[in-house]
């Protein structure tokens, strides 16, 4: 029977905290929708679509409405003919700039560092 290891509650609370960024980030969009939202504001959700080659459009519309749910971004419906949809981070939203930023300044250097 392995050792339980005792973690300090700072320690612990720090973990937790952790876990909930990658919880409400995880999965490969989420990170890269905000990310777009950060260089481009408010955007449609075709511009959205296109900006992200690849993603399917129902799994763009669940990663939306999740990060809606955590007052990531709001969604504002248009009185437009035809009606349109936009997309723009909340001043909560905005507090992941410097996540996104390292992120982004990482996967540059690792990139320059794995293929050259």
């Amino acid at each position: 029977m392995k050792n339980k290891i005792e973690l300090s509650p700072q320690c612990a609370s720090q973990l937790r905290a952790i876990g909930d960024t990658m919880e409400l980030l995880s999965g490969k969009w989420k990170i890269q929708i905000v990310g777009t939202l950060l260089l481009n504001g408010s955007m449609r959700f075709m511009e959205l679509k296109r900006a992200l080659n690849g993603i399917a459009p129902k799994k763009l519309s669940n990663d939306l409405q999740e990060l809606e749910t955590n007052d990531i971004l709001t969604r504002t419906v248009k009185e437009t003919k035809p009606i349109t949809v936009e997309y723009e981070l909340t001043a909560h939203g905005r507090t992941l700039e410097n996540l996104i930023n390292e992120a982004m300044d990482w996967g540059l250097k690792h990139r320059k560092k794995i293929i050259g």
